[in-house]
């Protein structure tokens, strides 16, 4: 058992939701990238409410934008986590960073999938 996980209950849930915001407000303040997908998501999120979709496919739309948020919320913990270990050139940390922007590509690609194949199909 961890020494940091002491809470239960609501206290719990009081904790996590304030590290969330906090985990939002330093992607937000400090990933380009993150803001970029947030501008994104503020364009198309809406956009999925005004085509004529099944609810289903609005769904899928909204569903592969928050998903890109958060492979880019992930991309950006591996990034942060690797350069505090070390800011030294490193075979494997070029990987892991290298996966992580792997992953977002592949993320915003199935955004314009979807979009595409959902509004033009």
């Amino acid at each position: 058992m961890s020494p940091f996980k002491g809470q239960t209950g609501l206290k719990r849930i009081l904790n996590a939701a304030g590290y969330s915001l906090d985990g939002l407000r330093a992607a937000f303040t400090g990933e380009a990238a993150f803001r970029q997908l947030v501008l994104l998501n503020a364009v198309l999120i809406p956009l999925a409410f005004v085509v004529r979709v099944t609810p289903g496919e609005r769904a899928l739309l909204i569903g592969v934008c928050l998903l890109a948020l958060i492979v880019e919320l992930l991309n950006s913990a591996v990034e942060a986590a690797i350069d505090r270990i070390s800011l030294e050139l490193h075979p494997l940390s070029k990987n892991a960073k290298d996966m992580g922007s792997a992953a977002q590509a592949i993320a915003l690609t199935l955004i314009a999938v979807v979009w595409g194949l959902t509004l033009l199909g």
